[in-house]
């Protein structure tokens, strides 16, 4: 894989500054999976506008970023049927450019660090499938058995293993990318207590949610991001409440920082200094409208929360990304088919108005040299 340039922030690479030849032309737009729809919608971030709408495979869950930063997949898994696949978007034309590739269970994507390999994420199959990048055809699997739910993942600094999280089981697997095998399984602690997820009132003036007596026995894992110095992973769970705190080498939970409701995507800021962390505002899987969510801001540096922003009159923040230039934090509101524009200076939002169920959105182009994945964990 391409070395890490700063080794005491990897995300360096990342930076406003850093944007490869390869992005050269591609269109400022966000593009934003719609998993009742089956489309993809595409808003201008300039105009504020959705610019267009296409039809993909069946329940479209993330747009991911290719390795080399020259194709968005999006990753339609067709939930409880065999028709899932992979449909090629051209970023400098912002249309498909392709038919769809059928897959098995692509519930989302990532790519091995040397890029040798795409990884479909076969969430149902507890399983990952290594592919071709750029044919998707299967070069090998690697069964999961204990990873009920695996959906989100991070890459080692070295690239040498990955950790996926297992929503359903509530823990997190280590995966060695080198041997191809599971290094082990850990099941996450659950906190005492948690946040109450009663939908917003009207009117309401965003006071914080009360809390409750923590009764779920296990957590459910989301996304998962790696420390700047590459020696911890925080993991989002949206049964806790707030992020894990997972030493690499170890494998051990070492802390745990309490933030919203249903904590759920993790996106750190363009100079690797802060963790914006989305709140989906429910425990439930399907949860309700206008639900207490909200984005904290979490400083990676101590490990403390430096800011809180509520969604104005109730929301649900999924997944996303930060702007090329770090100015805008972009999240699909899951719940309430909308999207949300954040100032990640002050917290303030602009919501548009997207399909039915937006999931995984990714912002394009990002800054960076090469893509694992995901809506554009970028290194």
């Amino acid at each position: 894989m391409p070395g890490v340039s700063n080794p005491k922030n990897l995300y360096a690479d990342t930076a406003s500054s850093q944007m490869s030849a390869a992005v050269k032309g591609d269109l400022e737009r966000i593009y934003v999976p719609n998993l009742r729809g089956n489309s993809v919608t595409v808003i201008d971030p300039v105009a504020m506008k959705v610019v267009d709408q296409f039809k993909v495979g069946r329940s479209p869950q993330h747009v991911v970023p290719s390795w080399d930063l020259r194709t968005l997949w999006v990753a339609n898994n067709a939930e409880r049927t065999n028709e899932g696949s992979l449909t090629p978007i051209d970023p400098r034309t912002g249309k498909p450019s392709g038919p769809s590739v059928k897959v098995d269970d692509p519930y989302n994507m990532y790519f091995s660090p040397d890029g040798k390999s795409a990884i479909v994420v076969a969430e149902a199959r507890h399983r990952l499938d290594f592919r071709d990048p750029k044919t998707m055809a299967l070069q090998y699997s690697i069964d999961v058995p204990q990873c009920g739910g695996i959906n989100h993942a991070d890459f080692s600094i070295d690239g040498r293993f990955a950790m996926f999280t297992c929503e359903f089981n509530g823990s997190v697997a280590k995966i060695d990318l080198v041997e191809r095998k599971v290094l082990g399984y850990l099941k996450l602690a659950m906190p005492r207590t948690r946040l109450k997820d009663t939908p917003v009132k009207p009117n309401s003036t965003g006071e914080p949610p009360a809390s409750e007596i923590c009764t779920a026995t296990k957590g459910m894992p989301q996304d998962i991001r790696i420390s700047p110095d590459g020696k911890r992973f925080y993991v989002a769970d949206m049964d806790a409440d707030g992020v894990h705190v997972i030493d690499g080498d170890s494998f051990t939970e070492v802390g745990f920082i309490a933030t919203g409701v249903a904590s759920h995507g993790l996106y750190p800021s363009r100079d690797g200094k802060k963790l914006y962390v989305a709140n989906r505002g429910s425990h439930r899987i399907h949860g309700p409208r206008k639900g207490p969510g909200s984005v904290t801001v979490i400083d990676f540096a101590t490990e403390k929360v430096l800011a809180e922003w509520p969604v104005p009159g109730g929301g649900s923040p999924d997944m996303g990304n930060v702007s090329a230039d770090g100015k805008w934090l972009w999240l699909s509101g899951r719940f309430d088919d909308a999207v949300y524009r954040i100032d990640t200076t002050t917290g303030d939002m602009v919501i548009l108005k997207a399909g039915p169920e937006p999931h995984g959105l990714t912002v394009w182009p990002q800054p960076g040299r090469y893509s694992l994945g995901h809506t554009g964990n970028m290194r």
